[in-house]
């Protein structure tokens, strides 16, 4: 009989309490992973200076993005409004809201869109304008209306290769109302993360 010439590896004899030992270090990173979320986006809005009124004094609401049909194809999915936030970006003393709005996929990262919403007296909210086409395939991460001014972090892929999970471009956006339309101006453009 021969004999090897390298001794037994302990890692070529598994025994129970080493299986052990992974799920026990799978469920460690598993639960890491889970508490390094990046923090959760927000959408926050400042009170403009002028307002208009209700009959009875109060200001005159936002428009509520809830039953508001979006320009979104999601072959009967639904959609689903991640965020909003209102402030008069026309001045005409007359909240706007904006809201981001993707396909209510069950998982996954959706393209979403960013669109601007606005309400006459006793009528239903509209969109009147959209800011980021969901055709774009960007998602939309930070997002916030401050003075008038509607800016958002859009996120996208560089190529097809790249995983839909994990997007690898950057883009800082922002739009204002300029006369008759919103006019968008950016900063880092493409910017890989």
């Amino acid at each position: 009989m021969q004999t090897p010439a390298l001794p037994d590896l302990a890692h070529t004899a598994t025994k129970p309490m080493h299986w052990l030992a992974t799920a026990a270090a799978m469920a460690g990173v598993v639960a890491l992973a889970g508490l390094l979320q990046p923090r959760t986006a927000t959408a926050t809005a400042t009170a403009p200076e002028q307002r208009t009124t209700t009959q009875h004094g109060a200001p005159a609401p936002a428009p509520d993005p809830v039953g508001v049909e979006f320009p979104l194809e999601c072959g009967g999915a639904g959609t689903t409004v991640a965020k909003k936030a209102s402030g008069d970006l026309d001045g005409d003393g007359r909240p706007e809201t904006v809201a981001v709005v993707h396909c209510a996929a069950g998982s996954g990262t959706p393209p979403g869109g960013i669109y601007v919403l606005t309400q006459g007296s006793g009528a239903a909210p509209r969109v009147v304008a959209t800011l980021v086409d969901p055709a774009d395939r960007k998602t939309v991460g930070d997002f916030a209306v401050r003075d008038g001014v509607v800016s958002a972090t859009l996120l996208g892929y560089s190529s097809l290769d790249v995983p839909r999970c994990c997007p690898d471009q950057e883009e800082q956006a922002s739009w204002r109302w300029k006369g008759q339309a919103f006019v968008r101006t950016s900063g880092d453009l493409a910017r890989s993360v």
